[in-house]
Order: C-alpha cells, then structure tokens, then sequence
C-alpha cells in the first residue's frame, strides 16, 4: 500500500495541555512522597483532616445509631412488660396461697379454743361445721351441716370457746337449724354470776336484754350473766353474755339491762354441741306468748320448729 502523501496532521493545542497538566500532577506527588518519606507532613496533614472530618462522619451514622437504639429500646420495653405481668401474676398468687394459710390458721386456731373450752369444762360434745347463717335482725339462725345422721336432735344446746350460742330448733337427716340467743323468738333463764340474782336475758335481733331487773338486784355494769339451768333446757353456769348498759324503763320502777353476748355469734366456721341430752321439756303450742316467770323460762326458747329450708350454697 503506498504511504500516506497528503499534508501532515497538526496536533491538537488541546492535547499538549493534558499533557503537561499531566506532568505536574506526577511531579507534584513525586514531591509529596519525598516530604512524606522525609518528614512526615503528609501524616500530619491526614491526621489534621481526620480531626475535621469525624463530626460529619458521626453525622452521617446518626440515623443507623437511632434506628439501632430504638430497635433496642423497643425490646427492652417489650421484655420489662412481660417480666412485669409475669411478676404481678406471681404475686396474686402468692397472695392468694398466703390468705389460704392466714384462714387455715384462723381456723386452727378457733378449734384449739372450742376443744380447749369443752377439755376444760369437761363436756362431751361434737363438733360441727356452720354451713349457712343468718343475721337478719327478726331472725337469728345457724344451719349446721349434721343432722340426725350425727345424733344431733331437736334442744340440743349449742356454744362456742365463748358461750352459749342458742339451741336446735329443727334437724333433717344432714343438717340441722340452731336458734340464736339474739333471735327475737329466744330467751333464756340466766344468773347474775356475781351475786346469783336469777333474770331471763330476750333476743333483740343483735343483742340480748335483761327485762323488769329489780333496783334491788345490785346489778352495775360489767356483771357476768351465766345461765341458770332453770327449765333444763340448758345446763348452768354458761357464760351468756356481759352487762354493757344500764337503763330504767318507762315506768322508772324496773331497770331494763343490754348484754354484750360472750359467744362470737357472727363468727366461726365451727360449733359445739351438747352431747347430753336436756331434761324433757313440753314445747309451746302454736300462738303461744313466751314465758316470763322464773318456772317456765325457756317456753319461748324452743317455739315448734319450722320446716327446714334447703341451705344455701
């Protein structure tokens, strides 16, 4: 092929300024090293711009941090909360175990002092459980659960560590119905235990009442009543019940008394009854007045005995 014979090609003035800018930046870095090598400027000047460029680089990862402690906020929280009703959980529950103890030991306790009471008195007696009660103020009743099953039968006295609480009224082969002292139906023949001055204590529906006592009793507040064993519905010398107050009554020649029950007739899960049976005593006919004389005091202490009603659950 023969050569190329047209005119020569010019160079362009771009080109030879690329080239020397070229030179100077190589020999620009060749200077650099030398200095770097030799004194270390370029160390320092590295470090310098780290120091100016840390703040833009601590900017630049803030959002990745946030987002991180968020992230790790998030499940902290979601931990505490769960450990907190895990936590709240075991505390019902140790809660509710140590109330079960507190009545187990209430309930021990109450059976040490009815044992105790019949041990020291010396009584044959049994034990039976309250299932149901009723403080009505017009009506005054325990359901037990035993019955005629358990031997328990109608007058069948009833106390507690305290004192007498009433009497069977009405049994069924599994459950029997005790009338309270404070039943409105109820009274009983009693003693002042201090000088044996001999009253009849009524049921009030929360109290008891010592009716037409004599100015001449020396009855004073505080006195001890105790059963008198008069009717022979209840043995003597139970604790019935404390003077608490002192009143004439409207016709200001008798003094009318208001007895602080000794029994706990609102509380206990548990009574005792009398095993001996009581000398034999008529019951009132229906309509009857109860008694007020000394000789018949407890004819309204066993009024005909209703029908049972189921107990309640």
């Amino acid at each position: 092929m023969p050569p190329y014979a047209g005119p020569p090609i010019a160079s362009r003035p771009g080109d030879a300024a690329s080239t020397l800018r070229l030179l100077a930046y190589l020999a620009l870095a060749v200077v650099l090293i030398v200095l770097d090598s030799r004194g270390g400027w370029l160390s320092q000047v590295r470090a310098r711009a780290n120091v100016i460029v840390q703040p833009i680089w601590s900017l630049a990862g803030l959002p990745g941090r946030i987002g991180l402690q968020v992230k790790d906020n998030a499940a902290t929280h979601a931990q505490l909360v769960a450990e907190n009703r895990q936590l709240r959980n075991d505390l019902l529950v140790a809660n509710a175990r140590l109330t079960r103890l507190q009545t187990a030991a209430l309930d021990n306790a109450q059976l040490r002092e009815l044992l105790n009471a019949a041990e020291r008195n010396g009584l044959d007696v049994q034990l039976a459980p309250v299932l149901d009660i009723d403080l009505d103020p017009t009506r005054q009743r325990l359901v037990l659960d035993a019955g005629t099953d358990d031997d328990v039968h109608v007058g069948q006295a009833v106390i507690d560590a305290g004192g007498l609480m009433g009497q069977v009224i009405a049994t069924t082969p599994a459950h029997s119905t005790v009338l309270l002292l404070t039943d409105p139906d109820h009274a009983v023949p009693v003693n002042v235990a201090r000088n044996g001055v001999r009253l009849i204590a009524y049921g009030r529906g929360d109290r008891l009442e010592l009716r037409d006592v004599p100015l001449s009793a020396g009855l004073v507040v505080g006195d001890e009543i105790v059963t008198s064993g008069l009717g022979g519905r209840f043995p003597a010398g139970f604790p019935v019940g404390t003077v608490a107050e002192l009143h004439p009554d409207d016709s200001h020649a008798f003094l009318v008394g208001q007895l602080k029950p000794a029994a706990q007739l609102d509380r206990g899960r548990d009574v005792l009854l009398l095993k001996s049976r009581p000398w034999r005593v008529t019951p009132p006919q229906p309509g009857s007045t109860p008694a007020a004389s000394e000789h018949e005091p407890d004819s309204r202490s066993a009024p005909p005995a209703p029908a049972p009603t189921e107990p309640r659950r």
